[in-house]
């Protein structure tokens, strides 16, 4: 059984190590040098990291659990302008992470649930989120819960550029 609950600084060291392994999972084939995918973790999946993210009141975190398994999590924040979106009241869908083992269970739609639900209830207008161009699970997923592509754009990690579509969607 799925739930999903607001992540406190207490799942810092689940967040984190959920991050890493869904991001291996998704993109380690991606990598030549596995010294910049642990130097990439190292930056970005920090436990002090995350736990300064979920305490920063501009973030919005969840965690998902089976059966009280942490297995996914999603990121939202608040105020987050963007290139693609010509107005202020932006918000960033910037993680929905969920282990691969789990994706049939409906994790992601849950987790989208309730980041959309906080968003809906703000005083946002515009929600946006980058993915891998070559995703077509993430991007068929996204496309169907009614963002639409709205440029293009490059992420360097270490020696490696790869191509991300933005995507947004406008809160009716």
């Amino acid at each position: 059984m799925i739930t999903i609950r607001t992540a406190t600084t207490e799942d810092a060291p689940q967040i984190a190590l959920l991050g890493r392994v869904t991001f291996t999972e998704t993109f380690s084939e991606y990598f030549r040098d596995p010294q910049d995918l642990f130097d990439y973790f190292e930056k970005t999946f920090n436990v002090a990291k995350i736990r300064n993210s979920i305490e920063n009141a501009n973030n919005k975190f969840w965690i998902a659990h089976w059966n009280d398994l942490p297995i996914g999590y999603a990121k939202l924040k608040v105020h987050s302008p963007s290139p693609f979106i010509d107005v202020s009241t932006v918000s960033q869908l910037q993680k929905i992470y969920v282990l691969k083992e789990f994706l049939d269970k409906k994790a992601g739609k849950i987790l989208m649930e309730k980041l959309m639900s906080s968003f809906n209830d703000s005083a946002q207008t515009h929600i946006w989120l980058s993915v891998l161009n070559s995703n077509e699970r993430a991007i068929n997923f996204y496309y169907k819960n009614g963002f639409s592509k709205v440029g293009e754009h490059q992420f360097t990690i270490g020696k490696e550029t790869f191509d991300f579509f933005a995507l947004s969607k406008q809160k009716i």
